[in-house]
């Protein structure tokens, strides 16, 4: 890993925290608040790529655990991590590798439409899908309930799904992507 690429994956780890400065917003129905760090997360993906993507979402839950209050609502340490939004969290690698993946896949033909769809796919539907049933089971709910009140997330999440599309799109020139795929290009011919 390049210095170039650690300071990136520390960048984004920053800017989580510092998304998790601005407040939640609590539903009530459900015990999961909505996060402006999801948007973090998804352009992480989309913008640094699989490899720094997930190192700097790693990065950032490693130092939740070790206490930092960077979580929505200034929450940090081990306890934070074990409540009813882990599953939501722990998809956070894992969604910014799978938005990586597929943004560098298209990265020669990339363009709005195709980044959209990937973060709505990646940045949406499946840290839902991974966050709602480990909610269900830490919260001792059903895991259909527990989707449905993910619901309530979804209008929210596509506008920071598209948002974090149209950053990455307008930043692609200065993307660690460039890198990445400079790198296959020369491995090929």
């Amino acid at each position: 890993m390049t210095t170039k690429e650690m300071v990136y994956a520390a960048l984004f780890a920053a800017l989580l925290g510092v998304l998790g400065m601005i407040p939640p917003i609590p539903l009530g129905f459900i015990p999961v608040p909505i996060t402006l760090q999801t948007f973090g997360v998804i352009l992480a993906g989309c913008f640094l790529g699989k490899k720094i993507g997930t190192i700097s979402m790693v990065l950032f839950i490693v130092l939740v655990a070790l206490g930092l209050p960077l979580l929505s609502g200034g929450r940090g340490g081990i306890g934070a991590l074990m409540g009813p939004s882990i599953g939501y969290i722990l998809s956070w690698p894992f969604a910014a590798f799978f938005i990586g993946y597929f943004t560098e896949k298209a990265w020669s033909t990339l363009n709005l439409w195709k980044v959209i769809g990937v973060t709505l796919v990646f940045g949406v539907l499946f840290i839902n899908i991974v966050g709602a049933p480990i909610m269900a089971m830490i919260t001792h709910t059903s895991i259909v309930g527990a989707l449905m009140g993910g619901l309530a997330f979804l209008p929210g999440d596509c506008i920071k799904a598209v948002l974090a599309a149209v950053v990455a799109v307008q930043l692609k020139a200065v993307s660690p992507i460039n890198t990445v795929a400079l790198r296959h290009v020369v491995r090929t011919h």
